[in-house]
């Protein structure tokens, strides 16, 4: 499936949430499917600067050249809005990742529902996701 074939899937998903305190609920059973991160992942280099709520990401270079990610948060909304950034990125070519239009986050309505800090977090996990693919990528071209 394509980035933007599973951004339409979770679009769909959402469609049917006309009410946002069902949004955020599915958001937040969304986190509670993401399997916990090592202990050894939660270092200070895999917590991302900018978010009100402690998030790691860390990654995986698959021998493919696809890019795995796994996170964390101590926050149950933010783990499931980072579910839905792996779900969309994960598994991914560097080139796949730094493309991305991630149209999905305005369509079902997060932009416009986050507190300004969660959204200066999804920000910066987007941008950590595509640091990633950037080193990935330059050690590719090596």
């Amino acid at each position: 499936m394509t980035i933007n074939e599973t951004q339409n899937e979770i679009i769909d998903e959402f469609a049917d949430l006309t009410d946002w305190m069902d949004r955020y609920a599915y958001i937040i059973e969304l986190g509670t499917q993401l399997p916990p991160l090592d202990a050894d992942q939660k270092v200070p280099a895999n917590l991302i600067e900018g978010c009100q709520s402690r998030v790691w990401i860390a990654s995986d270079r698959l021998p493919d050249g696809r890019i795995r990610f796994v996170a964390d948060s101590d926050a149950m909304i933010v783990k499931g809005i980072v579910t839905l950034l792996l779900r969309v990125l994960s598994d991914r070519t560097p080139d796949e990742i730094l493309g991305a239009d991630l149209y999905f986050i305005d369509k079902i309505g997060l932009s416009d529902h986050l507190s300004p800090t969660r959204s200066n977090g999804l920000v910066a996990m987007v941008r950590q996701i595509r640091n990633y693919a950037l080193a990935y990528k330059a050690l590719e071209q090596k």
